[in-house]
């Protein structure tokens, strides 16, 4: 059962070939037996999911209506609201807080009966590549327990790729699905701009987020992205597509399609053998009738420091709200509230949080706006004109997911800013709000390589096209990890 995919799952389930409750008992056992070592949930809510699993086989021997996701269990990453259930943003100073209201993803997965799991590890308000900045601790790679699992979703993609939910979902600033899906060997999306509601979504930073759905396999993935896209009126960032996003588009041929390979996101700090793994992906593709051209983007090489100076500074005003009066921790200090508030500070955020808040303040403070976060406003333009300019010549740009295999834990903990290279092939296209899907494209020493594939906007179907190309003729959801 914990090898079956989440659309077997689903059907088996309203067919009744296999009891909801079966299910979620079965993947819950799963957790039990190996999340003491992965460490990717920080929170379970056994007892709701296993009453809505008794709902739905009522259902089923009533013979009525079940969704698309009959049955099937769901993990979440602890920044997406669930009402009712403690969500924290893996932060101290939001301990306690209960949202009163679902975020819309989540209603809409409720509404076509998924089943809840519980919430998945991340790095502290989602600052980080490697699921190390999180007060429960790392989460670890379940490929290998001494490497991380990528972040900031490394929790839903380390659930994920253990067995333990057969679907997660994660949200994306700069590469936090498709970072963790690579190290995981995964599938994970970042969804255009727009097409996901950001509505329960604990922000980060506004302008470039996005919740995504995480899976073993790019049907799996396709089915959840169908489930939560789509205007939103409690998210005005949301928009109505130029055409729905349709399952039946992704079928896996690639005669004709056009690709783009970007030298610079092959550059300096890519590990040779992981440009080897993504080659080999690209000439099965081209084996199997696409055409690939490299091609120059020079004003990618301005895109990680463009990223940093808008997301910091975005943190610095998202994250002014955590003041300890009305929600959350408060630190036990005396005097007026400036004297709290700070203190509240200090204590409840972790360091690359006060990091980001400090850099960001600073970026946007007098003297400094016009220098720094008006310049990163204007570059980020010609970044996302530079890709729509590439995508009117190109059906598809290909590239690395990341440059290096997992790293160790604690590798990278003392030299931010090796942490925040690892971020140089996700973070342009979430300045240019384009989508872009991770998926696996093969192993260097048992550790997992992704391959990041970017389209135009709302052609989500196009990149996951490819993307089952690959999956296909590699076969890798098949490897499981060795973890007991």
């Amino acid at each position: 059962m914990l090898r079956l995919r989440a659309v077997e799952l689903a059907r088996m389930v309203r067919e009744g070939e296999v009891k909801a409750e079966e299910v979620i008992e079965a993947f819950y056992e799963r957790v039990a037996k190996v999340d003491g070592k992965v460490r990717a949930f920080v929170r379970l809510i056994k007892e709701r999911a296993l009453e809505e699993a008794r709902r739905i086989d009522q259902t089923v021997a009533k013979r009525g209506r079940l969704g698309k996701l009959a049955g099937v269990p769901i993990a979440i990453k602890d920044n997406i609201c669930i009402k009712g259930v403690e969500v924290t943003c893996a932060s101290k100073i939001l301990a306690g807080y209960r949202p009163p209201y679902d975020a819309t993803v989540v209603a809409r997965i409720k509404a076509e009966d998924g089943i809840i799991m519980g919430l998945t590890n991340m790095d502290e308000f989602a600052m980080g590549s490697s699921t190390e900045n999180s007060a429960y601790g790392p989460t670890r790679n379940p490929w290998s327990l001494d490497r991380v699992p990528g972040g900031s979703s490394g929790g839903s993609a380390a659930a994920v790729a253990a067995r333990m939910a057969p679907l997660a979902l994660g949200s994306d600033t700069g590469g936090s699905i498709r970072c963790p899906a690579a190290f995981c060997s995964i599938v994970g999306l970042k969804p255009t701009y727009g097409h996901v509601s950001r509505y329960g979504l604990i922000a980060y930073a506004c302008s470039l987020e996005q919740i995504g759905p995480m899976a073993r396999t790019v049907e799996d993935c396709a089915l959840l992205l169908s489930i939560i896209a789509g205007r939103d009126p409690k998210d005005s960032t949301t928009v109505n597509p130029p055409r729905p996003f349709n399952l039946s588009e992704v079928k896996g041929e690639v005669k004709g399609v056009r690709i783009a390979v970007p030298k610079e996101l092959f550059g300096e700090g890519t590990e040779p053998r992981v440009a080897e793994e993504v080659w080999k992906a690209i000439h099965l593709l081209e084996e199997l009738g696409a055409k690939y051209e490299e091609v120059s983007m020079p004003s990618l090489k301005y895109a990680l420091a463009t990223y940093y100076v808008i997301a910091m500074s975005e943190a610095s005003s998202n994250l002014a709200r955590y003041d300890g009066v009305r929600y959350g921790f408060r630190a036990n200090a005396e005097g007026d509230w400036s004297k709290v508030y700070s203190k509240t500070r200090e204590e409840g955020f972790g360091p690359e949080v006060k990091r980001r808040i400090i850099l960001g303040t600073f970026a946007l403070s007098a003297g400094y706006y016009g220098r720094y976060y008006l310049k990163a406003l204007k570059v980020r333009s010609l970044i996302r004109n530079e890709y729509l300019s590439m995508l009117k010549k190109f059906d598809v740009i290909i590239s690395p997911t990341m440059p290096t295999p997992p790293f160790e834990i604690g590798e990278k903990v003392e030299d931010p800013l090796s942490m925040y290279m690892m971020d140089v092939d996700t973070v342009p296209v979430n300045l240019a709000g384009v989508p872009a899907v991770s998926v696996p494209c093969g192993f260097i020493d048992g550790l997992p390589v992704g391959l990041q594939v970017a389209g135009r906007f709302f052609e989500e179907a196009a990149i996951l096209n490819v993307a089952l190309a690959i999956e296909t003729e590699l076969k890798l959801y098949s490897k499981e990890p060795e973890v007991a």
